[in-house]
C-alpha cells in the first residue's frame, strides 16, 4: 500500500528556465504565499510540483521515473506522494463540440464550467457515501449512534452555510432539498453554471477543498483572487482552513488582500528562494 504524506517539507527544482534558476524552497505545513513581479516564474514553479506529484500518484501512466529536476521531501520522509488538488482561475471558453455538449447538455461553456461539472459528480459520490455512513451509524444501536451522524454530516453542513453566507447579499443560497449542487435566488432555482465567474471560482475552491473529506494533503492554486471580491479574497485562506485545517496551501497571489487576514508571514518571494547560477556556462554551479 502506498504510504501518504501529510504536507511537502522542501521543494526543490533544478535548472528552472534554461538551466540558469534553482528553487530551493522549505515550506510550512499550514500556508505557503508565493509572490512575485510577472513573468519571475510563479505559476511555472506550481506547474512543475503540479507534473511531478501527478507522476508520484501514477507512476505507471509515465515512462520515466521522477520527474527530472524536481525534488520533494515529503513529511514523513518515507512517504511515496501526496493527495493534491491544483485550482487555476481561468475562464477560458471552451469549443463547442458534440461529445461535450452531450456529456454536459451543453451547460459546460468555459474552464471553469468544466471544473464544476467534474466536481458535481464527485459531490454526488460523497453524498451517497456520507448517506451510507449515517445509515450504518444508526442502524448499529449504539448509544452515540445519533451523535456520530451528526458529525459525519457536519462538514458538508458546514461548506453549506459558508456558501450562503458567501452569497447572501444576491439573495442565493444552496437548495438543501436537492441531491445535485443546486441554489435558490428569490424562488427561483439556478444551477452552478448559472453563477458569477467570481461566485463559480470560489465555489470550486470550497467544493474542492470538501471533497479532501477532511484528509491530510495539498491544495495548489494559482492567483485565486482572480474575479473574487476583495472581501472574498481577505476570507479565502481561513475558510479553506475552516473547511479543512489538515491541508497544506501553496498559492501564488498579486493581491495584498489574500495576506491581510494573518497570513503575512507565510508569504516568499520568489527572489528569496532562487539561486542564479554565478556562470551561465557552468550547468549546475550555484551562488551560495
Amino acid at each position: 500500500m502506498t504510504k501518504l504524506a501529510q504536507y511537502i517539507q522542501k521543494i526543490e527544482i533544478d535548472s528552472l528556465w534554461s538551466g540558469r534558476k534553482h528553487i530551493v524552497w522549505q515550506l510550512r505545513p499550514d500556508v505557503n504565499i508565493l509572490s512575485g513581479v510577472n513573468g519571475v516564474g510563479k505559476s511555472t514553479i506550481l506547474n512543475k510540483m503540479a507534473r511531478y506529484l501527478r507522476q508520484k500518484s501514477k507512476p505507471s501512466e509515465y515512462h520515466n521515473g521522477d520527474f527530472p529536476g524536481v525534488t520533494v521531501t515529503f513529511y514523513p520522509e518515507d512517504a511515496e506522494t501526496i493527495r493534491f488538488d491544483m485550482i487555476r482561475s481561468f475562464e477560458n471558453r471552451l469549443l463547442s463540440g458534440t461529445a461535450l455538449d452531450k456529456l454536459s447538455d451543453g451547460r459546460v461553456h468555459s474552464e471553469l464550467d468544466w471544473k464544476l461539472y467534474e466536481l458535481q459528480r464527485r459531490f454526488l459520490n460523497y453524498q451517497v457515501d456520507i448517506g451510507n455512513h449515517i445509515i450504518q451509524l444508526l442502524s448499529s444501536g449504539t448509544p452515540d449512534a445519533k451523535e456520530k451522524a451528526v458529525a459525519v454530516s457536519q462538514p458538508k453542513t458546514k461548506f453549506q452555510d459558508i456558501v450562503d453566507d458567501l452569497f447572501s447579499e444576491t439573495g442565493k443560497k444552496i437548495d438543501r432539498s436537492s441531491n445535485e449542487l443546486q441554489f435558490i435566488q428569490y424562488d427561483e432555482k439556478l444551477s452552478p453554471y448559472q453563477l458569477s465567474s467570481g461566485e463559480k471560482q470560489m465555489l470550486v475552491i470550497l467544493l474542492t477543498v470538501l471533497l479532501q473529506d477532511n484528509q491530510p494533503g495539498l491544495l495548489l492554486m494559482d492567483e485565486p483572487e482572480v474575479s473574487l471580491h476583495v472581501d472574498w479574497q481577505q476570507r479565502l485562506v481561513n475558510l479553506i482552513r475552516t473547511l479543512n485545517p489538515h491541508v497544506q496551501i501553496i498559492l501564488t497571489t498579486h493581491s495584498p488582500a489574500v495576506i491581510m487576514n494573518g497570513w503575512l508571514d507565510a508569504v516568499t518571494e520568489v527572489s528569496d528562494i532562487t539561486q542564479v547560477d554565478t556562470d551561465s556556462s557552468q550547468q549546475g554551479t550555484v551562488s551560495q
